[in-house]
């Protein structure tokens, strides 16, 4: 095992731990901050997942524009449009 790089933190206590030579380090990273957690003297019994920063979802919910079943925009509709109160006087 000799991989290097940030993975899903092995123990569950950080969203990614850095691994160097296929070992945890005590360097971890949680919401692209980094701080330094020693790994505990425990065996790793999970797979090594590669870490990637943002979600991470199939897309499965993504819709493409040419798409027959998308719905037309609608600025009336209140669950489309954004409801945003001008006053009369000021235009803002």
């Amino acid at each position: 095992m000799n991989e290097e790089g940030w993975y899903v933190d092995l123990f569950g206590r950080h969203e990614a731990r850095w691994i160097s030579g296929g070992s945890p380090t005590a360097l971890v990273r949680d919401g692209g901050v980094e701080a330094r957690d020693p790994p505990p003297d425990e065996p790793i019994t999970s797979e090594m997942v590669p870490w990637a920063p943002g979600p991470r979802h199939d897309g499965g919910d993504l819709k493409r524009a040419d798409d027959a079943e998308s719905q037309v925009f609608d600025p009336q509709k209140p669950t489309q449009a954004a409801s945003i109160a001008i006053d009369e006087s000021t235009g803002f």
